[in-house]
């Protein structure tokens, strides 16, 4: 089987309501989809977010296009010849949007493999579990929206059968935060996990005061108190509080997993395989992780990182997103993971699963 060829189409959409972390405000959502096609008929489809920057679809198209040449002819189930071939520092593949366009390409080599072998791809990549715990992710900032309505959506997750909820934090004063986490822990109960995300808003000393001010609330993590690439900064932050810190969303590559690992202070990894370097790279910091004892719960699409978070041998969540955050993305890909009894569960068809419609969302295509 060889590679017949590379391509990719992008899709940007404006969200109904700007929802906003700590650091950012999003008024639109963007999906590339990578489709790698093949001389016997299997095509494989990469998801990614691209880049969220305005024409950021063109330098995704321009590098699609690079990997294109490159890779024609190869064969598809040679993932780490290919992997290699797209991670070439001096050359191709440096942090950042290269590896987010190697890492669609990398999914979608994977969604190959796995229609290929007639495997989903949690079981192709070993089948650690069927199933893992989720969590649902939510609480943004909005205009309007009210300590009363942050807690009724926290409240509608656990009504859905989440056991889990996660929640933004940065964006103001930290008393008026540590408010709002405080109407969370009384709406949802103390049965529930409550995960926390500053999403790198604050700088060492803030977050290690805000981690300290999470204890009292049983907080199950804190994601990204400080930079992402504030290794030392993370390290500062668990000394500060019995609190986990989660972190590596925003990282990429086998090599920043190491580093930001050997710097101490991760009590979680989330690694994003859309940033990573595709699922080929995934596994390898799941095996950094294990080898260190440090849970994985990966970031991001819930279509994909299910089958990750089963396969990972420490792995113990996945993240989950209602259509309340993107309703457009639920249109472009329907068949969603079935979430059941607070937990995720991989889906048996061959690959990732993934059945896109892309006809739903043609209005918002943009390459």
């Amino acid at each position: 089987m060889k590679i017949d060829r590379v391509a990719v189409r992008a899709y940007r959409w404006p969200r109904e309501v700007p929802i906003s972390n700590g650091r950012f405000t999003y008024d639109d959502a963007m999906t590339c989809v990578v489709q790698v096609d093949t001389d016997e008929g299997i095509v494989g489809v990469g998801l990614g977010v691209g880049v969220l920057l305005r024409r950021g679809e063109r330098a995704v198209a321009g590098l699609v296009e690079v990997f294109d040449e490159l890779l024609r002819g190869a064969d598809p189930l040679a993932t780490e010849r290919i992997a290699a071939l797209m991670y070439q520092p001096k050359l191709l593949g440096k942090r950042g949007i290269e590896t987010r366009v190697a890492s669609m390409i990398d999914i979608a080599l994977w969604d190959i493999k796995g229609k290929h072998a007639g495997l989903p791809l949690a079981q192709l990549l070993g089948g650690a579990r069927e199933s893992v715990p989720c969590y649902i992710a939510g609480g943004y900032y909005e205009d309007g929206k009210s300590l009363d309505d942050l807690a009724a959506e926290m409240v509608g997750y656990v009504e859905l059968g989440a056991t889990a909820v996660k929640m933004k934090v940065g964006r103001l004063r930290i008393h008026e935060d540590v408010e709002r986490v405080a109407a969370v822990r009384a709406a949802v109960g103390p049965d529930v996990e409550l995960l926390v995300d500053a999403n790198g808003s604050y700088p060492p000393s803030v977050a290690a005061r805000m981690a300290r001010e999470l204890e009292r609330f049983d907080v199950y993590w804190f994601e990204e108190p400080v930079h992402s690439d504030d290794y030392a900064g993370n390290a500062v932050v668990a000394r500060a509080s019995s609190v986990p810190v989660a972190t590596g969303e925003n990282e990429s590559t086998l090599y920043g997993f190491r580093d930001l690992i050997a710097a101490g202070g991760v009590g979680v990894l989330n690694p994003d395989a859309e940033i990573v370097g595709g699922v080929t790279e995934f596994m390898k910091i799941a095996a950094l992780a294990q080898a260190a004892d440090i849970p994985v719960a990966p970031h991001g699409r819930q279509e994909l990182h299910v089958h990750l978070a089963c396969a990972a041998p420490t792995g113990v969540m996945a993240e989950y997103y209602r259509p309340s955050v993107d309703p457009l993305a639920y249109e472009l890909n329907p068949l969603q993971p079935e979430l059941r009894d607070g937990r995720l569960y991989a889906p048996p068809r061959p690959g990732h699963g993934m059945e896109l419609d892309e006809k739903a969302v043609e209005r918002y295509r943009v390459h």
